[in-house]
């Protein structure tokens, strides 16, 4: 009996994954496989935590525009895409590191919030204070190894 719900959980799971894979814009490129979905939302988790996370168009692009540096996570299955078209140009004119997640829940989650996040802006230094030395050495090495990362899968496409 225990195995035939556990079927049926996953199976439910593997339905809703689909959906998400078929719900992702067409622009949604370079798109973070699973291993570095699951690192960069953990990298956004940390971020969060430490208070070094930019949520939303609105302020990704402000921090963008105002010379702030970081990795802009923007989720693929924004609908209108008309929302977030421009943030890859802003991104790649600033020369900051972006890449898509399959899901605005998810970022949303990862990024402690309820709401549905269309981006967000992963920065190594809080918006006050300071952090603690070890904390930062932490945050750091996470973000320089998804940046790494997502700078394989760029040159890869193009």
């Amino acid at each position: 009996m225990g195995s035939d719900s556990e079927a049926e959980k996953s199976r439910l799971k593997d339905k809703e994954k689909e959906k998400k894979l078929l719900a992702l814009a067409p622009i949604a490129k370079p798109l973070a496989g699973k291993k570095l979905c699951k690192r960069t939302l953990k990298l956004v988790r940390k971020a969060a935590e430490y208070k070094c996370l930019k949520r939303g168009v609105k302020e990704v692009v402000k921090s963008i525009r105002r010379g702030q540096k970081g990795l802009c996570v923007i989720a693929g299955n924004i609908s209108p895409i008309d929302v977030i078209t421009h943030v890859p140009i802003l991104c790649e004119e600033s020369e900051i590191r972006y890449v898509y997640v399959p899901s605005k829940e998810d970022l949303a989650n990862a990024g402690s919030t309820k709401r549905p996040t269309c981006c967000v802006l992963v920065q190594t230094k809080p918006n006050k204070g300071e952090l603690g030395s070890t904390e930062q050495e932490k945050l750091k090495a996470d973000f320089d190894q998804v940046v790494a990362e997502v700078s394989e899968l760029t040159s890869t496409l193009f």
